[in-house]
C-alpha cells in the first residue's frame, strides 16, 4: 500500500481527494489537512510516501511547503491554475492535475505515483531492502490481480493472447474479453514469466503458447497479425529455435 495524505485548504476539495483515494486499492489515507503547516508537522512525525498538495494557500503554499522537505515524498500538485505547471515539472513531481479533477484522471495520476513507487522499492531489493512495491497488477502462481476501471479481475496466464501497449493504457487480449489498465507494458514483460512470454516489437508482448505461425516479420495468434521489430527479432528467432 502507497501511504498517503491530502492538503487542501478547500475542504470540498480535500473530501473528493478523500474520496478518490479511498477507491483506489492501493492507497491508504494517513490524513488530511487545511493547511501546509499541519501536514508538516505531521509528516515530520508519520513519513508518508505521497502527498495530493494544492499549490495556492494562505501561509505556505505547496511549492514552498515542498521546498521545505529535506527528503521529500512523492507528489501529485492539484490546483485550479495552470501556471504553475512548469514549477511542478523543475520540483520533478509525480503528476499535475487541474481541478476539478475527473476520478479517470486522478486513477492516471496514481498510477504514475505506483509505478515510480514501484521502481524506487524495487531498487531497494536490489540494495537488500526486501520490501515488496505496491502493484495494480498482482502475479500469483498462474494467474494475475488486474485493477481496471473500478474493479480488480482474475485472468488466468493461459488466457492471455498477447498484451499490446497503447498511448495511456495497456491492453491485455484473452480468449475471451480484452482488458484494458494503466500499467505499463514493461512491467508485464519484466513480471511475466520468460519461458511463456515474449516482447516481439515494443508494444507487443505475446504468448509463445498462443503462436500460430510466423512469416516473415510477423506473428499470427487468433487470426491477428503481430509485427516483429528489428530491435525483438534476433532474440525472439532464438527462443523459437530453442524450442523447435
Amino acid at each position: 500500500m502507497i501511504k498517503c495524505i491530502a492538503v487542501d485548504d478547500e475542504p470540498l476539495a480535500l473530501e473528493i481527494m478523500e474520496d478518490y483515494i479511498r477507491k483506489v486499492p492501493f492507497l491508504t489515507l494517513a490524513g488530511k489537512f487545511e493547511n501546509a503547516a499541519t501536514a508538516l508537522r505531521f509528516i515530520q512525525d508519520e513519513p508518508v510516501d505521497l502527498v495530493f498538495l494544492d499549490i495556492k494557500m494562505p501561509d505556505i503554499t505547496g511549492i514552498q511547503f515542498l521546498k521545505s522537505l529535506k527528503y521529500p515524498p512523492m507528489v501529485v500538485f492539484t490546483t485550479a491554475y495552470g501556471e504553475y505547471a512548469l514549477d511542478g515539472f523543475n520540483l520533478d513531481v509525480v503528476d499535475y492535475l487541474l481541478k476539478p479533477v475527473p476520478f479517470e484522471r486522478f486513477l492516471k495520476a496514481a498510477a504514475k505515483a505506483s509505478e515510480t513507487w514501484s521502481v524506487t522499492q524495487q531498487k531497494n531489493v536490489s540494495a537488500g531492502n526486501t520490501a515488496l512495491p505496491p502493484m495494480d497488477a498482482t502475479w500469483v502462481n498462474d494467474y494475475i490481480f488486474i485493477k481496471t476501471e473500478y474493479k480488480i479481475i482474475k485472468i488466468n496466464l493461459e488466457d492471455i493472447l498477447f498484451i499490446e501497449a497503447l498511448k495511456d493504457y495497456t491492453k491485455i487480449y484473452t480468449q475471451n474479453l480484452p482488458v484494458l489498465t494503466l500499467r505499463s507494458l514493461k512491467s508485464f514483460e519484466t513480471r511475466l514469466p520468460a519461458d511463456k512470454f515474449i516482447r516481439v516489437h515494443r508494444s507487443y508482448l505475446v504468448s509463445l503458447n498462443k503462436i500460430n505461425c510466423v512469416e516473415k516479420n510477423t506473428v499470427m495468434i487468433a487470426n491477428q497479425s503481430i509485427p516483429i521489430s528489428d530491435g525483438y527479432r534476433d532474440r525472439f528467432y532464438d527462443v523459437i529455435n530453442r524450442n523447435s
